[in-house]
């Protein structure tokens, strides 16, 4: 099974972008930055989610994302699934903050469980076939959603129809340029269907 070791985000000012995530979500190497001056515009194609053990570290969560200065795209809310809000991060990206919990099991904390990359697919079977041909296995499939396993990672994968990605988030699905976002993990270097590239991990890099 594939491990993914860490997510880069292409950003302006790398520096910055460390003291929002520290200050937002402290999740230490998973996340690394790069500079770049890409041209991007409108949706990525991608979302990060933030799986939290219980409604209060999500709460949590999101208000010290909007504190760091984060924009809030959707206020956390409860409804059928769970309970969870998103917010997009001074560098464009967008995040996902959510749990499965209806009721809170403790003091609020900004633990957080696993990372999901969600991939915005054009088409969803075609990426699917691409990822499990190059060793990744499918834990979850059904309609426009796929969920890879990956139990040895910390961050989790995922491809979802980029509108319904896009209408999930909250943010119209229109997006141009670069992803700005590069994946690091053991399945090599390479660039998927639609446009997402991978890169070896780091060296020096901890399981």
């Amino acid at each position: 099974m594939a491990h993914i070791d860490s997510v880069t985000l292409e950003v302006t000012d790398p520096t910055t972008a460390r003291s929002f995530y520290d200050a937002a979500f402290g999740l230490g190497d998973s996340l690394r930055f790069r500079t770049t001056d890409a041209p991007t515009t409108g949706f990525r194609g991608y979302t990060v989610s933030l799986i939290a053990s219980q409604p209060a570290n999500v709460s949590a969560l999101f208000d010290a994302a909007v504190a760091a200065g984060a924009t809030p795209i959707k206020p956390v809310t409860k409804s059928l699934w769970g309970y969870g809000g998103v917010v997009q991060a001074p560098d464009g990206s967008i995040w996902k903050i959510a749990t499965s919990a209806k009721k809170d099991s403790g003091p609020a904390s900004r633990e957080v469980d696993q990372i999901v990359l969600l991939l915005g697919a054009a088409d969803v079977s075609a990426s699917k076939r691409f990822y499990a041909e190059r060793g990744l296995t499918v834990g979850k499939s059904f309609g426009s959603y796929v969920e890879f396993d990956t139990p040895s990672s910390r961050i989790g994968l995922g491809l979802y129809k980029r509108r319904a990605l896009a209408k999930d988030a909250g943010v119209p699905s229109e997006g141009s340029g670069s992803h700005r976002l590069t994946v690091s993990g053991d399945i090599g270097a390479l660039t998927d269907p639609d446009g997402f590239a991978w890169e070896p991990v780091p060296v020096g890099s901890q399981d």
